[in-house]
Protein backbone atom coordinates (compact mmCIF):
# COMPACT_ATOMS: atom_id res chain seq x y z
CA UNK A 1 0.00 0.00 0.00
CA UNK A 2 0.95 3.48 -0.23
CA UNK A 3 1.60 6.20 2.23
CA UNK A 4 -1.38 8.34 0.62
CA UNK A 5 -3.52 4.71 0.83
CA UNK A 6 -2.10 3.92 4.38
CA UNK A 7 -2.83 7.27 5.61
CA UNK A 8 -6.28 6.93 4.59
CA UNK A 9 -6.90 3.50 6.02
CA UNK A 10 -6.04 4.62 9.51
CA UNK A 11 -8.03 7.67 9.06
CA UNK A 12 -11.59 5.74 8.45
CA UNK A 13 -10.26 3.32 10.87
CA UNK A 14 -10.31 5.67 13.61
CA UNK A 15 -13.18 7.13 12.93
CA UNK A 16 -14.98 3.99 12.82
CA UNK A 17 -13.84 3.54 16.11
CA UNK A 18 -14.64 7.30 17.29
CA UNK A 19 -18.28 5.84 16.87
CA UNK A 20 -17.70 2.48 18.32
CA UNK A 21 -16.56 4.01 20.92
CA UNK A 22 -19.92 6.43 21.23
CA UNK A 23 -22.14 3.97 20.70
CA UNK A 24 -20.81 1.72 22.98
CA UNK A 25 -21.29 4.45 25.93
CA UNK A 26 -25.22 4.70 24.64
CA UNK A 27 -25.78 0.81 24.59
CA UNK A 28 -24.07 0.13 28.23
CA UNK A 29 -26.64 2.82 29.35
CA UNK A 30 -29.63 1.25 28.06
CA UNK A 31 -28.25 -2.13 29.63
CA UNK A 32 -27.73 -0.27 32.79
CA UNK A 33 -24.10 -0.38 33.05
CA UNK A 34 -22.81 3.57 33.77
CA UNK A 35 -19.52 4.35 32.35
CA UNK A 36 -17.90 7.29 31.29
CA UNK A 37 -16.24 6.77 27.76
CA UNK A 38 -16.26 4.14 25.75
CA UNK A 39 -12.81 2.35 25.31
CA UNK A 40 -11.42 -0.26 22.55
CA UNK A 41 -13.47 -2.99 21.38
CA UNK A 42 -12.27 -5.74 23.51
CA UNK A 43 -13.41 -3.76 26.89
CA UNK A 44 -17.02 -2.91 24.92
CA UNK A 45 -17.20 -7.15 24.70
CA UNK A 46 -16.55 -7.31 28.09
CA UNK A 47 -18.54 -5.01 29.81
CA UNK A 48 -21.82 -6.48 27.36
CA UNK A 49 -20.63 -9.96 28.87
CA UNK A 50 -20.84 -8.43 32.68
CA UNK A 51 -24.61 -6.55 31.27
CA UNK A 52 -25.53 -10.56 30.09
CA UNK A 53 -24.80 -11.67 33.74
CA UNK A 54 -26.68 -9.24 34.99
CA UNK A 55 -29.74 -9.47 33.56
CA UNK A 56 -29.71 -12.78 33.25
CA UNK A 57 -28.58 -13.83 30.11
CA UNK A 58 -28.11 -12.62 26.25
CA UNK A 59 -31.95 -13.11 25.36
CA UNK A 60 -33.04 -10.25 28.17
CA UNK A 61 -29.71 -7.74 26.00
CA UNK A 62 -31.53 -8.73 23.01
CA UNK A 63 -35.09 -7.89 23.99
CA UNK A 64 -33.16 -4.49 25.66
CA UNK A 65 -31.82 -3.84 22.42
CA UNK A 66 -35.36 -4.89 20.67
CA UNK A 67 -33.06 -7.34 18.44
CA UNK A 68 -33.94 -11.36 18.09
CA UNK A 69 -31.59 -14.00 18.60
CA UNK A 70 -30.23 -14.22 15.45
CA UNK A 71 -29.68 -10.57 15.12
CA UNK A 72 -28.23 -10.37 18.47
CA UNK A 73 -25.92 -13.57 17.87
CA UNK A 74 -24.71 -11.57 14.41
CA UNK A 75 -24.23 -8.09 16.57
CA UNK A 76 -21.95 -10.15 19.05
CA UNK A 77 -20.50 -12.73 16.91
CA UNK A 78 -19.18 -9.41 14.63
CA UNK A 79 -17.85 -7.35 17.38
CA UNK A 80 -15.68 -10.71 18.61
CA UNK A 81 -14.37 -10.53 15.19
CA UNK A 82 -13.49 -6.97 15.30
CA UNK A 83 -12.18 -7.16 18.64
CA UNK A 84 -9.59 -10.44 17.57
CA UNK A 85 -8.36 -8.41 14.97
CA UNK A 86 -8.10 -5.60 17.35
CA UNK A 87 -6.74 -6.58 20.27
CA UNK A 88 -5.78 -2.89 21.36
CA UNK A 89 -5.19 0.35 19.23
CA UNK A 90 -2.81 3.37 19.64
CA UNK A 91 -3.18 6.26 18.07
CA UNK A 92 -1.30 6.44 14.66
CA UNK A 93 -0.99 2.30 14.91
CA UNK A 94 -0.44 1.19 11.31
CA UNK A 95 -3.59 -0.49 9.91
CA UNK A 96 -4.71 -3.37 7.85
CA UNK A 97 -7.32 -3.62 5.61
CA UNK A 98 -8.75 -6.47 7.28
CA UNK A 99 -8.90 -4.25 10.40
CA UNK A 100 -10.80 -1.99 8.65
CA UNK A 101 -13.67 -4.12 6.70
CA UNK A 102 -14.14 -5.57 10.50
CA UNK A 103 -14.63 -2.15 11.75
CA UNK A 104 -16.82 -1.04 9.33
CA UNK A 105 -18.77 -4.02 9.11
CA UNK A 106 -19.80 -3.65 12.88
CA UNK A 107 -20.46 0.48 12.38
CA UNK A 108 -22.99 -1.30 10.04
CA UNK A 109 -24.38 -3.30 12.74
CA UNK A 110 -24.67 -0.82 14.76
CA UNK A 111 -26.64 1.24 12.81
CA UNK A 112 -29.04 -1.53 12.27
CA UNK A 113 -29.45 -1.89 16.38
CA UNK A 114 -30.19 2.11 16.39
CA UNK A 115 -33.01 1.24 13.97
CA UNK A 116 -34.20 -1.42 15.76
CA UNK A 117 -34.26 0.74 18.93
CA UNK A 118 -35.47 4.69 18.76
CA UNK A 119 -34.20 5.36 22.05
CA UNK A 120 -29.94 5.27 20.96
CA UNK A 121 -29.18 8.42 18.92
CA UNK A 122 -25.58 8.10 18.33
CA UNK A 123 -23.66 8.98 14.93
CA UNK A 124 -22.76 6.50 12.56
CA UNK A 125 -21.57 8.94 9.87
CA UNK A 126 -18.06 7.94 8.73
CA UNK A 127 -18.34 10.98 5.79
CA UNK A 128 -20.78 13.40 4.20
CA UNK A 129 -22.66 11.19 1.47
CA UNK A 130 -22.70 12.60 -2.01
CA UNK A 131 -25.28 11.69 -5.53
CA UNK A 132 -22.09 10.40 -6.96
CA UNK A 133 -21.06 7.83 -4.39
CA UNK A 134 -24.38 6.43 -4.24
CA UNK A 135 -24.42 6.06 -8.34
CA UNK A 136 -20.11 3.95 -7.68
CA UNK A 137 -22.33 1.89 -5.21
CA UNK A 138 -24.75 1.22 -7.74
CA UNK A 139 -22.55 0.33 -10.44
CA UNK A 140 -20.39 -1.81 -7.85
CA UNK A 141 -23.02 -4.05 -7.18
CA UNK A 142 -24.08 -4.40 -10.53
CA UNK A 143 -20.32 -5.25 -11.27
CA UNK A 144 -20.62 -7.89 -8.68
CA UNK A 145 -23.68 -9.41 -10.02
CA UNK A 146 -22.73 -9.53 -13.48
CA UNK A 147 -19.20 -10.74 -12.73
CA UNK A 148 -20.99 -14.00 -10.73
CA UNK A 149 -23.21 -14.63 -13.94
CA UNK A 150 -20.40 -14.40 -16.14
CA UNK A 151 -17.97 -16.80 -14.05
CA UNK A 152 -20.96 -19.56 -13.89
CA UNK A 153 -21.40 -19.10 -17.51
CA UNK A 154 -17.65 -19.49 -18.35
CA UNK A 155 -18.26 -22.62 -16.11
CA UNK A 156 -21.34 -23.73 -17.81
CA UNK A 157 -21.18 -22.41 -21.76
CA UNK A 158 -23.68 -25.00 -22.83
CA UNK A 159 -27.34 -23.60 -22.21
CA UNK A 160 -28.43 -27.29 -21.72
CA UNK A 161 -26.05 -28.39 -19.30
CA UNK A 162 -26.16 -25.40 -17.31
CA UNK A 163 -29.86 -26.40 -16.84
CA UNK A 164 -29.51 -30.01 -15.95
CA UNK A 165 -26.76 -28.61 -13.30
CA UNK A 166 -29.15 -26.35 -11.75
CA UNK A 167 -31.90 -28.83 -11.86
CA UNK A 168 -29.08 -31.14 -10.07
CA UNK A 169 -28.24 -28.78 -7.44
CA UNK A 170 -31.41 -27.25 -6.55
CA UNK A 171 -35.01 -28.67 -8.63
CA UNK A 172 -36.83 -28.54 -11.65
CA UNK A 173 -39.25 -26.60 -10.64
CA UNK A 174 -37.16 -23.72 -9.54
CA UNK A 175 -35.31 -23.92 -13.00
CA UNK A 176 -38.63 -23.48 -14.68
CA UNK A 177 -39.40 -20.37 -12.46
CA UNK A 178 -36.29 -19.01 -12.94
CA UNK A 179 -36.84 -19.54 -17.17
CA UNK A 180 -40.25 -17.78 -16.15
CA UNK A 181 -38.83 -15.03 -14.91
CA UNK A 182 -35.46 -14.55 -16.55
CA UNK A 183 -35.07 -13.54 -20.30
CA UNK A 184 -35.15 -15.94 -22.87
CA UNK A 185 -33.08 -19.04 -22.71
CA UNK A 186 -31.12 -17.35 -19.86
CA UNK A 187 -31.99 -19.19 -16.78
CA UNK A 188 -29.27 -17.06 -14.25
CA UNK A 189 -31.64 -13.83 -15.25
CA UNK A 190 -34.34 -15.30 -13.02
CA UNK A 191 -31.77 -16.49 -10.26
CA UNK A 192 -31.83 -13.70 -7.22
CA UNK A 193 -28.88 -12.39 -6.26
CA UNK A 194 -28.54 -15.00 -3.33
CA UNK A 195 -28.79 -18.11 -5.60
CA UNK A 196 -25.66 -16.56 -7.86
CA UNK A 197 -23.71 -16.01 -5.10
CA UNK A 198 -24.82 -19.50 -3.50
CA UNK A 199 -23.60 -21.43 -7.13
CA UNK A 200 -20.20 -19.62 -6.64
CA UNK A 201 -19.64 -20.38 -3.06
CA UNK A 202 -21.08 -23.84 -2.63
CA UNK A 203 -18.25 -26.14 -1.33
CA UNK A 204 -17.82 -28.28 -4.07
CA UNK A 205 -19.22 -25.52 -6.52
CA UNK A 206 -15.70 -23.24 -5.25
CA UNK A 207 -13.64 -25.86 -5.51
CA UNK A 208 -14.28 -27.24 -8.84
CA UNK A 209 -14.76 -24.30 -11.13
CA UNK A 210 -13.90 -21.20 -9.29
CA UNK A 211 -11.14 -20.99 -6.56
CA UNK A 212 -8.57 -20.57 -8.41
CA UNK A 213 -10.15 -17.24 -9.97
CA UNK A 214 -9.51 -16.22 -6.40
CA UNK A 215 -6.50 -17.62 -5.25
CA UNK A 216 -4.61 -14.13 -4.27
CA UNK A 217 -3.01 -14.02 -1.40
CA UNK A 218 -3.60 -10.78 -0.12
CA UNK A 219 -7.12 -10.87 -1.10
CA UNK A 220 -10.29 -12.01 1.48
CA UNK A 221 -8.08 -13.14 3.99
CA UNK A 222 -10.55 -11.64 6.95
CA UNK A 223 -12.31 -14.87 7.89
CA UNK A 224 -9.66 -18.58 7.77
CA UNK A 225 -10.01 -19.62 3.82
CA UNK A 226 -11.13 -17.58 0.89
CA UNK A 227 -14.51 -19.01 -0.31
CA UNK A 228 -15.88 -18.25 3.46
CA UNK A 229 -14.73 -14.77 3.73
CA UNK A 230 -16.28 -14.69 0.14
CA UNK A 231 -19.15 -15.80 0.92
CA UNK A 232 -19.46 -13.27 4.03
CA UNK A 233 -18.69 -10.39 1.80
CA UNK A 234 -21.76 -11.75 -0.48
CA UNK A 235 -24.41 -12.09 1.85
CA UNK A 236 -23.31 -8.46 3.21
CA UNK A 237 -23.72 -7.28 -0.59
CA UNK A 238 -27.05 -8.95 -0.65
CA UNK A 239 -28.43 -6.81 2.14
CA UNK A 240 -27.25 -3.51 0.21
CA UNK A 241 -28.41 -4.78 -2.92
CA UNK A 242 -32.01 -4.89 -1.09
CA UNK A 243 -32.00 -1.91 0.48
CA UNK A 244 -30.68 -0.34 -3.64
CA UNK A 245 -33.69 -2.29 -4.67
CA UNK A 246 -36.44 -0.60 -2.45
CA UNK A 247 -34.65 2.80 -3.87
CA UNK A 248 -32.96 3.44 0.24
CA UNK A 249 -30.12 5.85 0.15
CA UNK A 250 -26.76 3.81 1.70
CA UNK A 251 -25.23 5.49 4.74
CA UNK A 252 -21.76 5.84 4.24
CA UNK A 253 -20.64 3.38 6.40
CA UNK A 254 -22.31 1.03 4.13
CA UNK A 255 -20.83 3.01 0.77
CA UNK A 256 -17.31 2.63 2.19
CA UNK A 257 -17.70 -1.32 3.45
CA UNK A 258 -19.07 -1.88 -0.28
CA UNK A 259 -16.05 0.12 -2.20
CA UNK A 260 -13.56 -2.96 0.35
CA UNK A 261 -15.68 -5.86 -0.74
CA UNK A 262 -15.74 -4.61 -3.99
CA UNK A 263 -12.30 -4.54 -4.50
CA UNK A 264 -11.43 -7.65 -2.03
CA UNK A 265 -13.87 -9.58 -4.38
CA UNK A 266 -12.76 -8.29 -8.00
CA UNK A 267 -9.12 -7.93 -7.58
CA UNK A 268 -7.97 -11.24 -8.16
CA UNK A 269 -10.88 -12.20 -11.04
CA UNK A 270 -9.00 -8.54 -12.45
CA UNK A 271 -5.68 -10.30 -12.36
CA UNK A 272 -6.61 -13.78 -13.56
CA UNK A 273 -8.50 -11.59 -16.89
CA UNK A 274 -4.99 -9.75 -17.50
CA UNK A 275 -2.87 -12.71 -17.32
CA UNK A 276 -5.64 -14.73 -19.65
CA UNK A 277 -7.05 -17.27 -17.15
CA UNK A 278 -10.82 -16.03 -17.58
CA UNK A 279 -12.89 -13.64 -20.25
CA UNK A 280 -14.62 -11.98 -16.93
CA UNK A 281 -13.25 -7.77 -17.24
CA UNK A 282 -14.83 -6.26 -14.11
CA UNK A 283 -13.02 -2.94 -14.85
CA UNK A 284 -15.24 -3.33 -18.22
CA UNK A 285 -18.24 -4.57 -15.98
CA UNK A 286 -18.03 -0.92 -13.96
CA UNK A 287 -17.83 1.23 -17.50
CA UNK A 288 -21.39 1.52 -17.48
CA UNK A 289 -23.46 4.80 -18.69
CA UNK A 290 -26.33 6.27 -16.61
CA UNK A 291 -29.16 4.84 -19.03
CA UNK A 292 -28.33 1.40 -18.99
CA UNK A 293 -27.35 1.63 -14.91
CA UNK A 294 -31.00 3.25 -14.32
CA UNK A 295 -32.41 -0.26 -16.52
CA UNK A 296 -30.75 -2.72 -14.83
CA UNK A 297 -32.08 -1.54 -11.26
CA UNK A 298 -35.60 -0.91 -12.64
CA UNK A 299 -35.65 -4.76 -13.68
CA UNK A 300 -34.03 -5.65 -10.69
CA UNK A 301 -37.40 -3.91 -8.50
CA UNK A 302 -39.61 -5.61 -10.84
CA UNK A 303 -37.93 -8.70 -10.21
CA UNK A 304 -38.27 -7.82 -6.37
CA UNK A 305 -42.00 -7.13 -6.57
CA UNK A 306 -42.45 -10.43 -8.22
CA UNK A 307 -40.47 -12.43 -6.02
CA UNK A 308 -41.19 -10.87 -3.12
CA UNK A 309 -37.23 -9.96 -2.44
CA UNK A 310 -33.82 -11.52 -1.68
CA UNK A 311 -34.57 -12.80 1.67
CA UNK A 312 -32.57 -16.05 1.89
CA UNK A 313 -28.87 -15.72 3.20
CA UNK A 314 -26.22 -16.75 1.29
CA UNK A 315 -25.55 -20.52 3.21
CA UNK A 316 -22.51 -22.85 3.55
CA UNK A 317 -23.46 -25.21 0.67
CA UNK A 318 -26.14 -25.36 -1.49
CA UNK A 319 -29.16 -27.68 0.06
CA UNK A 320 -30.12 -30.51 -1.87
CA UNK A 321 -33.26 -31.35 -3.44
CA UNK A 322 -32.92 -35.25 -1.71
CA UNK A 323 -32.18 -33.51 1.62
CA UNK A 324 -34.68 -34.97 4.05
CA UNK A 325 -35.30 -33.46 7.12
CA UNK A 326 -34.37 -35.41 10.38
CA UNK A 327 -37.10 -36.99 12.54
CA UNK A 328 -38.92 -34.72 15.14
CA UNK A 329 -39.31 -37.29 18.01
CA UNK A 330 -43.06 -37.20 17.95
CA UNK A 331 -42.47 -39.03 14.56
CA UNK A 332 -40.20 -41.29 15.38
CA UNK A 333 -42.29 -42.82 18.29
CA UNK A 334 -45.32 -42.94 15.66
CA UNK A 335 -42.81 -44.64 13.03
CA UNK A 336 -41.67 -47.34 16.42
CA UNK A 337 -45.26 -47.45 17.37
CA UNK A 338 -46.46 -48.12 14.15
CA UNK A 339 -44.05 -51.13 13.26
CA UNK A 340 -45.33 -52.34 16.61
CA UNK A 341 -48.69 -52.83 15.97
CA UNK A 342 -48.43 -53.88 12.78
CA UNK A 343 -45.97 -56.45 14.23
CA UNK A 344 -48.93 -57.03 16.42
CA UNK A 345 -51.77 -57.19 13.93
CA UNK A 346 -49.67 -59.88 11.61
CA UNK A 347 -49.97 -61.94 14.69
CA UNK A 348 -52.89 -62.42 15.57
CA UNK A 349 -54.01 -62.72 12.07
CA UNK A 350 -51.73 -65.62 11.98
CA UNK A 351 -53.44 -67.28 15.00
CA UNK A 352 -56.75 -66.75 13.40
CA UNK A 353 -55.90 -68.34 10.53
CA UNK A 354 -54.33 -71.32 11.96
CA UNK A 355 -57.06 -72.13 14.38
CA UNK A 356 -59.27 -71.55 11.47
CA UNK A 357 -56.84 -74.06 9.43
CA UNK A 358 -57.32 -76.73 11.99
CA UNK A 359 -61.12 -76.42 12.69
CA UNK A 360 -61.72 -77.03 9.17
CA UNK A 361 -58.85 -79.10 7.44
CA UNK A 362 -60.53 -82.53 8.30
CA UNK A 363 -64.03 -81.74 6.69
CA UNK A 364 -65.06 -81.27 2.70
CA UNK A 365 -65.57 -78.38 1.51
CA UNK A 366 -69.22 -77.47 -0.35
CA UNK A 367 -68.39 -77.42 -4.30
CA UNK A 368 -70.82 -74.40 -4.10
CA UNK A 369 -68.90 -72.47 -1.65
CA UNK A 370 -65.56 -73.48 -3.50
CA UNK A 371 -66.86 -71.99 -7.02
CA UNK A 372 -68.69 -68.91 -4.80
CA UNK A 373 -65.19 -68.41 -3.81
CA UNK A 374 -63.44 -65.72 -6.28
CA UNK A 375 -66.18 -63.02 -5.77
CA UNK A 376 -65.54 -62.07 -2.60
CA UNK A 377 -61.87 -61.51 -3.25
CA UNK A 378 -63.11 -59.01 -6.10
CA UNK A 379 -65.16 -57.06 -3.37
CA UNK A 380 -62.50 -57.07 -0.76
CA UNK A 381 -59.85 -55.21 -3.18
CA UNK A 382 -58.77 -52.03 -1.87
CA UNK A 383 -58.76 -49.20 -3.63
CA UNK A 384 -54.84 -47.41 -3.98
CA UNK A 385 -53.75 -45.72 -0.60
CA UNK A 386 -52.71 -41.81 -1.72
CA UNK A 387 -49.42 -42.86 -2.10
CA UNK A 388 -50.13 -45.52 -4.51
CA UNK A 389 -51.72 -43.25 -6.12
CA UNK A 390 -48.90 -40.39 -6.36
CA UNK A 391 -46.45 -43.39 -7.28
CA UNK A 392 -48.18 -44.30 -10.24
CA UNK A 393 -48.91 -40.60 -11.24
CA UNK A 394 -44.42 -40.66 -11.35
CA UNK A 395 -44.75 -38.34 -8.63
CA UNK A 396 -42.18 -39.81 -5.61
CA UNK A 397 -43.36 -39.40 -1.82
CA UNK A 398 -40.80 -36.34 -1.12
CA UNK A 399 -41.17 -33.16 0.71
CA UNK A 400 -39.81 -31.32 -2.54
CA UNK A 401 -42.56 -32.57 -4.57
CA UNK A 402 -45.25 -31.50 -2.24
CA UNK A 403 -43.53 -28.09 -2.04
CA UNK A 404 -43.23 -28.01 -5.82
CA UNK A 405 -47.06 -28.81 -6.15
CA UNK A 406 -47.77 -26.21 -3.78
CA UNK A 407 -46.15 -23.39 -5.84
CA UNK A 408 -47.97 -24.61 -9.08
CA UNK A 409 -50.98 -24.39 -7.17
CA UNK A 410 -51.55 -28.35 -8.10
CA UNK A 411 -54.50 -28.93 -5.92
CA UNK A 412 -54.88 -32.54 -6.65
CA UNK A 413 -51.02 -33.58 -6.08
CA UNK A 414 -50.83 -31.70 -2.66
CA UNK A 415 -54.32 -32.94 -1.46
CA UNK A 416 -52.73 -36.66 -2.06
CA UNK A 417 -49.78 -35.57 -0.01
CA UNK A 418 -51.69 -34.20 2.46
CA UNK A 419 -54.15 -37.47 3.19
CA UNK A 420 -51.36 -39.61 3.20
CA UNK A 421 -50.39 -37.57 5.86
CA UNK A 422 -46.94 -35.95 5.70
CA UNK A 423 -46.39 -32.56 7.40
CA UNK A 424 -46.16 -29.19 5.94
CA UNK A 425 -44.35 -25.83 6.87
CA UNK A 426 -45.79 -22.02 6.55
CA UNK A 427 -42.89 -21.07 4.94
CA UNK A 428 -43.84 -23.37 2.14
CA UNK A 429 -46.68 -21.29 1.25
CA UNK A 430 -44.55 -17.82 0.55
CA UNK A 431 -44.59 -18.39 -3.19
CA UNK A 432 -48.12 -19.54 -3.29
CA UNK A 433 -49.30 -15.98 -1.62
CA UNK A 434 -47.19 -13.86 -3.60
CA UNK A 435 -48.73 -15.88 -6.20
CA UNK A 436 -52.08 -15.49 -5.27
CA UNK A 437 -52.84 -19.20 -5.26
CA UNK A 438 -55.67 -19.14 -3.45
CA UNK A 439 -57.15 -22.83 -4.02
CA UNK A 440 -53.96 -24.38 -3.04
CA UNK A 441 -53.50 -22.05 0.36
CA UNK A 442 -57.43 -23.09 1.46
CA UNK A 443 -56.52 -26.76 0.72
CA UNK A 444 -53.40 -26.33 3.27
CA UNK A 445 -55.47 -24.86 5.92
CA UNK A 446 -57.90 -27.33 6.12
CA UNK A 447 -55.07 -29.45 6.95
CA UNK A 448 -53.86 -27.15 9.50
CA UNK A 449 -52.85 -29.84 12.05
CA UNK A 450 -50.36 -31.26 9.83
CA UNK A 451 -48.44 -28.01 9.92
CA UNK A 452 -45.39 -28.89 12.15
CA UNK A 453 -42.64 -25.41 11.67
CA UNK A 454 -41.53 -24.23 14.83
CA UNK A 455 -42.17 -20.32 15.90
CA UNK A 456 -42.70 -19.89 12.11
CA UNK A 457 -44.79 -16.30 12.63
CA UNK A 458 -41.26 -14.27 13.02
CA UNK A 459 -40.36 -15.28 9.44
CA UNK A 460 -44.08 -15.27 8.13
CA UNK A 461 -44.58 -11.79 9.19
CA UNK A 462 -41.25 -10.72 8.18
CA UNK A 463 -41.69 -11.84 5.15
CA UNK A 464 -45.10 -10.83 4.58
CA UNK A 465 -44.66 -7.05 5.74
CA UNK A 466 -41.76 -7.47 2.91
CA UNK A 467 -44.21 -8.60 0.74
CA UNK A 468 -46.67 -5.48 1.45
CA UNK A 469 -43.65 -2.65 1.45
CA UNK A 470 -43.12 -4.23 -2.41
CA UNK A 471 -46.91 -3.33 -3.42
CA UNK A 472 -48.34 -6.62 -2.38
CA UNK A 473 -51.95 -6.16 0.05
CA UNK A 474 -52.72 -8.14 3.00
CA UNK A 475 -55.10 -10.60 1.51
CA UNK A 476 -58.37 -12.09 3.20
CA UNK A 477 -56.03 -15.72 2.78
CA UNK A 478 -52.80 -14.00 4.07
CA UNK A 479 -55.44 -12.59 7.23
CA UNK A 480 -56.78 -16.46 7.94
CA UNK A 481 -53.10 -17.53 8.31
CA UNK A 482 -52.41 -15.31 10.81
CA UNK A 483 -55.35 -16.08 12.45
CA UNK A 484 -54.92 -19.51 11.99
CA UNK A 485 -50.83 -20.03 13.16
CA UNK A 486 -49.86 -16.22 15.03
CA UNK A 487 -52.58 -15.18 17.26
CA UNK A 488 -50.61 -16.74 20.35
CA UNK A 489 -49.70 -14.85 23.22
CA UNK A 490 -46.46 -14.46 22.41
CA UNK A 491 -46.48 -13.24 18.60
CA UNK A 492 -49.08 -10.95 19.62
CA UNK A 493 -46.67 -9.30 22.39
CA UNK A 494 -43.92 -9.25 20.01
CA UNK A 495 -46.00 -7.36 17.22
CA UNK A 496 -47.91 -5.02 19.21
CA UNK A 497 -44.14 -4.00 20.10
CA UNK A 498 -43.22 -3.87 16.72
CA UNK A 499 -46.35 -1.72 15.71
CA UNK A 500 -45.42 0.65 18.76
CA UNK A 501 -41.77 1.32 17.61
CA UNK A 502 -42.46 1.90 13.77
CA UNK A 503 -45.80 4.55 14.92
CA UNK A 504 -42.42 5.95 16.94
CA UNK A 505 -40.03 6.07 14.14
CA UNK A 506 -43.05 7.50 11.93
CA UNK A 507 -42.63 10.22 14.97
CA UNK A 508 -39.19 10.65 15.03
CA UNK A 509 -38.59 10.70 11.20
CA UNK A 510 -41.99 11.29 9.54
CA UNK A 511 -41.68 10.73 6.04
CA UNK A 512 -43.06 7.86 3.65
CA UNK A 513 -41.01 5.00 3.91
CA UNK A 514 -41.67 5.45 7.93
CA UNK A 515 -45.03 6.13 7.96
CA UNK A 516 -45.29 3.11 4.99
CA UNK A 517 -43.79 0.65 7.83
CA UNK A 518 -46.15 1.76 10.37
CA UNK A 519 -49.15 1.05 8.66
CA UNK A 520 -47.44 -2.21 7.79
CA UNK A 521 -47.06 -3.37 11.07
CA UNK A 522 -49.90 -1.88 12.75
CA UNK A 523 -52.32 -3.76 9.79
CA UNK A 524 -50.52 -6.78 10.93
CA UNK A 525 -51.25 -6.30 14.35
CA UNK A 526 -55.04 -5.83 14.13
CA UNK A 527 -55.26 -8.82 12.33
CA UNK A 528 -54.00 -11.25 15.40
CA UNK A 529 -54.55 -8.83 18.76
Amino acid sequence: MTLSTTHLIREQFEHCLAVIRQASVEILLLLNVHVSEGKDPRWFLEQLDSARLALGGWAAVAKQLHLNDAEMSDFTLQLRLLQQRVPQYESGQEVSENQLIAAMRFVTALERVRLQQPLLTYSTELSVGSELQQQQAHKQVRAIELMLKGLIQQAWPDPVRLNNHLKTLFNPDRVRRWLKLGEINDVLSGMMFSELAQMVVDKREFSRYYSSLFSDPMMLTLLVEPRKTLQTFLDDIRLIRNSITVQQHLSPAQILLLDSYYSQITRPVQRAFEEGRTRINPAGLMAVDAGELHRFWEKAQQRDRVTGGDLFEVRDTIEKPTHRAPRTPEQREQLISGVLWGAVGVMVIAIVVGGFWLVTSGQPAPATVSAAAPAPIEEMRETPSSRETLTRMGVTWDENNFRSAINRNDTRVALLFLQGGMDWKLSWTEEAMSAGYDDVLELMLRYRQQMVEQKPCRRFINTLSHAMSNGESLTSQRKDYLKAFCTVPAVVKRQQHDAEMAKRRARAQPDAETKKWQSIQTAIYEVIR
